[in-house]
């Protein structure tokens, strides 16, 4: 990927936060003067103060294999960092958990893109996770979200453990969407895992989990019984008696280490804060807005107000994109969102 004229010198223009915690803001937007190039900022400058090391350390390894992995086909290209933060490209594709490729020829792309990034002697560290994938609109593998990467001088004992473990972890997911695919040594890699990741397992990974869920506010998918259900008809009662409420769709979201937390969807012209002064039992979010989106028949769209709860934007982009007049019309709910964290519930 090239770099446009001027790009590194352009103002940033945010469109859509993606998602917050306390290490980084993550906004997608544009260039001023480059609109048909699209970037990602990761916004460091507004960052607790008690966290800034932390986060710094963390965008400073993103930095550092950002620019090992120039170059390469399927990696994000790193415009610049300043005091804001870092901005990169963003890359077009689909989460591999909404895209599930069952053809030979991603999986095979992926396997490339590895290889690529080995002998640049960068290991990712992240692609156990499905949403650190992507299917490009031409059908080729991206890799997003280097912060936990890391960019090896030596290839080292360590180094050949950690990239054996990105291959695993590509195995798993072509495990998960094409299972057909699978070679025997395929099968009996993934049988097999490091020793490094076995000790992880069985020791670090506690403290990780602590770190990741009660720290940095990520979510866990436990304790998920049925909230709408125990707690949804007082709440729902409760916000129909007021005379200028319309009409009330009850969600789920996840909420850090804690299970599930209620979203209230709110037809109606007052404030969130307003409803929230007089309501026991209370959901966690409230979001008022002035119509809800519904089907033909007047319900409403439980299957978008859910999306926006859950904070899945790249499933809502799906649907605009099949949609465009749908699109338009759920941008102000989308933009207004109160759940930001990049977490689902497990079904």
């Amino acid at each position: 990927m090239s770099t446009p004229p001027d790009i590194t010198r352009a103002p940033f223009e945010g469109e859509t936060v993606h998602k917050r915690d306390i290490f980084s803001e993550t906004v997608s937007g544009i260039l001023k003067g480059v609109p048909d190039f699209p970037v990602v900022l990761r916004k460091l400058d507004t960052v607790p103060l008690y966290a800034k090391p932390i986060a710094w350390a963390l965008a400073r390894k993103e930095i550092k294999a950002l620019r090992a992995v120039k170059g390469i086909e399927g990696c994000p290209l790193l415009i610049r960092v300043d005091h804001t933060g870092l901005l990169r490209s963003w890359t077009r594709g689909t989460p591999l958990q909404l895209a599930k490729p069952d053809d030979a020829a991603w999986y095979k792309d992926a396997k490339r893109l590895l290889r690529e990034m080995r002998r640049a002697g960068v290991t990712h560290n992240d692609i156990a996770k499905p949403q650190n994938w992507l299917r490009t609109p031409e059908g080729r593998a991206a890799v997003i979200d280097f912060q936990l990467a890391s960019v090896h001088r030596r290839r080292g004992p360590l180094f050949r453990t950690m990239a054996r473990e990105d291959l695993r972890h590509l195995l798993k997911q072509k495990r998960a969407y094409a299972p057909h695919l699978l070679t025997p040594a395929e099968h009996n890699m993934l049988a097999r895992k490091a020793l490094p990741a076995r000790l992880w397992m069985a020791t670090g990974k506690r403290g990780y989990n602590f770190i990741t869920r009660r720290v940095m506010n990520w979510s866990d998918g436990e304790g998920t019984e049925d909230r709408i259900e125990r707690d949804g008809p007082a709440i729902t009662a409760a916000l129909m008696a007021h005379p200028e409420v319309r009409d009330v769709a009850l969600c789920t979201y996840a909420l850090p280490a804690k299970g599930v937390g209620l979203y209230a969807f709110v037809e109606t012209g007052l404030t969130a804060e307003t409803l929230a002064a007089s309501l026991s039992p209370a959901p966690e979010l409230i979001q008022t807005t002035p119509t809800l989106p519904r089907h033909a028949d007047g319900s409403p769209r439980m299957d978008i107000l859910s999306l926006i709860a859950a904070n899945r934007l790249d499933e809502l982009a799906e649907l605009s994109a099949a949609d465009p007049a749908l699109g338009s019309k759920l941008k102000p709910l989308t933009a207004n969102r109160m759940n930001l964290t990049d977490r689902v519930l497990r079904s």
